[in-house]
């Protein structure tokens, strides 16, 4: 057992200090989402209000905008997955083709789906860059 100690303090030491390099390289890969809102609506380019909560009668569907930089000049995908009360109802996979891009995915509403509600935005690798929640009576 106290030979196990000093590799496991080794171990401990490595992880704090590679796990900041590799945040440090994601970061430096250039994806940045600026602006994520759930919405009713989107009016030239642009959401008309942020929801916080919302009745399943009153809309038909909502829009989950995301505003993204990227350093990068190639092309790549963002992907919006809706969950209702921890289960997935929708995924979309959505292009950015531009270092200053804006994009929204669509959920049609049925009524009586209340419940907590979140978006997460995952970049084209998976890892989770945003999530925005909302709860609907």
């Amino acid at each position: 057992m106290r030979r196990l100690k000093p590799f496991l303090r080794i171990g401990l030491f490595l992880l704090l200090i590679v796990s900041p390099a590799g945040w440090a390289m994601a970061e430096d890969a250039g994806l940045r989402i600026t602006e994520m809102a759930v919405t009713t609506k989107i009016v030239r380019g642009n959401p008309i209000d942020s929801v916080r909560r919302i009745s399943s009668a009153s809309v038909k569907a909502l829009y989950c905008f995301t505003r993204i930089n990227f350093a990068d000049d190639e092309e790549t995908t963002v992907t919006h997955i809706w969950y209702r009360d921890n289960v997935k109802v929708g995924e979309y996979e959505l292009p950015v083709k531009g270092k200053r891009w804006r994009t929204f995915s669509r959920k049609t509403i049925e009524k009586g789906w209340s419940g907590d509600w979140r978006v997460e935005a995952l970049d084209s690798e998976g890892n989770l860059l945003k999530t925005v929640t909302f709860r609907m009576n």
